[in-house]
């Protein structure tokens, strides 16, 4: 990589201006192209209802939103406690499963004796 694409990595691009004669191509194919996808898959009519009911109903809309954020972000904390109060049980992989096949060894180990003595 040469040190103009590095420093534009890092510093990136001057922000194309949508009246730039230089951008106004690019940004008017890419707005159509926006445009194109979301009336095909319906987005545009879904935006509009949901925006139409926004004006509507502005309080009940706020209320669904802020509940709706507070709930995520209620459950992002409850999240976060239940995995910093897990027992701290440094178990690999290979040690479950190996106490996974012992348990089970040792449960068809009980049946089969079971078994043997009932038919004695």
């Amino acid at each position: 990589m040469n040190v103009k694409g590095l420093r534009r990595m890092l510093l990136g691009e001057k922000m194309p201006d949508k009246n730039d004669p230089q951008y106004r191509e690019r940004y008017e194919r890419d707005v159509d192209a926006g445009r194109k996808f979301a009336k095909a898959v319906g987005i545009d009519k879904a935006a509009a209802k949901v925006q139409l009911f926004a004006n509507n109903h502005k309080n009940l809309f706020l209320i669904i939103i802020f509940s709706f954020m507070i709930g995520c972000f209620a459950w992002n904390i409850y999240r976060i406690t239940t995995v910093y109060n897990r027992p701290e049980s440094q178990q690999t992989a290979t040690e479950r499963q190996d106490s996974i096949l012992r348990s089970r060894h040792s449960l068809n180990n009980k049946q089969t004796i079971e078994r043997y003595e009932d038919n004695r």
